[in-house]
């Protein structure tokens, strides 16, 4: 089984990492092959809304997406981190995934069908419902390609690396890579 988890996080090392590490250690636990994508550093620019992907199948921008596509399409469950800013995702984060627009038009579509995800927040404050519209907005978005949304985690962090010190949210977010990997094993 492979498990990606791309970082839509300005931060490299911040509370979205962290959180990410500890979901792919628990699915490396289980097995899995797991590899980390940050595209809150990669250079991905904003969809064009030129719809050449609709009669061409590929995005005609040449830039950091041309790499993570195949990463995308590979992966049987897919990790998507992100802070939450303003209850909505890192613009990191949103630009990444309106690029999969060439995906769902083109002939990925078929292939993201049926994968699995999980969605990893990390929010400054301590209300729960927090990252509510985060979360709603990839249950849609997956719900209408056909990915099967798994799993959630939310955690309060509001320093910068207050992720590392919360051992129960690190917990939880090691279970929640052991109980992926159970999950899409006990289906395969």
């Amino acid at each position: 089984m492979k498990v990606v988890a791309f970082s839509g996080s300005p931060r490299a090392q911040g509370n979205t990492r962290t959180l990410l590490d500890e979901v792919l250690r628990g699915a490396t636990s289980e097995g899995a092959t797991c590899e980390f994508v940050d595209v809150g550093s990669a250079d991905i620019r904003p969809c064009k809304a030129c719809q050449s992907c609709s009669t061409r199948g590929t995005c005609v921008q040449k830039d950091g997406m041309e790499q993570v596509y195949p990463k995308i399409l590979e992966a049987d469950v897919l990790v998507l981190g992100t802070p939450v800013y303003f209850w909505g995702p890192s613009a990191q984060m949103k630009t990444f995934i309106d690029r999969w627009y060439a995906l769902v038009s083109g002939r990925g579509r078929n292939e993201l069908r049926g994968k699995k995800a999980v969605v990893v927040t990390a929010y400054g404050d301590t209300d729960p419902s927090t990252p509510q519209h985060v979360v709603g907005m990839f249950r849609t978005a997956f719900h209408f390609i056909g990915i099967d949304l798994v799993g959630t985690l939310g955690v309060t962090a509001i320093g910068s690396d207050d992720a590392a010190g919360n051992e129960e949210a690190l917990m939880e977010a090691f279970e929640m890579g052991r109980r992926i990997c159970g999950k899409a094993n006990a289906e395969s």
